[in-house]
């Protein structure tokens, strides 16, 4: 993960390395220009894993800052692409959503600030480092976010239990995937407000599914 944020062009202020791991310095300085300016602190493994939390760390970590993504993601001329997480609170699901969303080309997940933290360890590791390759944008609440994507006249399509089966369905070429809370969906205000409310048909005995699987195929399916 730390050198998918090096090739993403994250900048490091510091980079932590277990004493067995020192070597590694020289070769990514060579590799990675922006490491030159990092302040690098060794550590013993004793105190790498006090500092860590994993179970079985890798014996590197860095400090930089979270990438900086603003509202020009909106100005994408012709098909678009967004997902939006309203109060989505487990930091797996949110990071699992993020990699979904970098796996199929969308142009960047959106969030009500009540939601996980996109840069919480967690949701981090689950994202397996493409909360550095995707824009990830906050949001005081959702009618600011339905208030963005009104003004570059994208379409939004709520994930929930009464909407319409995604069988033979078809979605404009610019619109946005809203996905709720893990316990109770969208809230009642935010589903009134979605052009279009979907549902996945499932034949068999479960309930339902859990946000980031119900998301992952909702997703693939408007990619294409």
């Amino acid at each position: 993960m730390c050198e998918d944020a090096l090739i993403s062009g994250l900048a490091p202020t510091c980079l932590i390395l277990r004493s067995d791991k020192s070597a590694l310095f020289d070769e990514w300085t060579a590799k990675y220009p922006s490491l030159q300016v990092a302040e690098v602190v060794i550590l013993s493994e004793a105190l790498f894993s006090r500092i860590s939390k994993t179970v079985n760390p890798q014996g590197i970590a860095m400090v930089v800052d979270a990438p900086a993504f603003d509202g020009e993601v909106f100005h994408k001329q012709g098909a678009c692409r967004y997902i939006v997480l309203e109060h989505l609170q487990d930091p797996g699901n949110m990071g699992t959503i993020i990699r979904m969303a970098d796996a199929f080309a969308y142009d960047a997940v959106l969030f009500t600030e009540d939601s996980a933290d996109p840069y919480n360890e967690k949701v981090l590791r689950a994202s397996m480092g493409s909360a550095f390759h995707i824009p990830l944008l906050a949001f005081p609440d959702a009618e600011k976010i339905f208030a963005s994507l009104r003004e570059y006249d994208v379409k939004s399509v709520g994930a929930h239990l009464r909407g319409t089966p995604l069988s033979g369905m078809s979605f404009p070429d610019r619109i946005a995937l809203w996905i709720g809370n893990e316990a109770n969906g969208l809230t009642d205000l935010t589903s009134s407000q979605c052009d279009i409310l979907v549902k996945i048909e499932m034949p068999g005995r479960a309930e339902s599914l859990n946000a980031a699987s119900a998301a992952s195929i909702l997703g693939y399916l408007l990619s294409r």
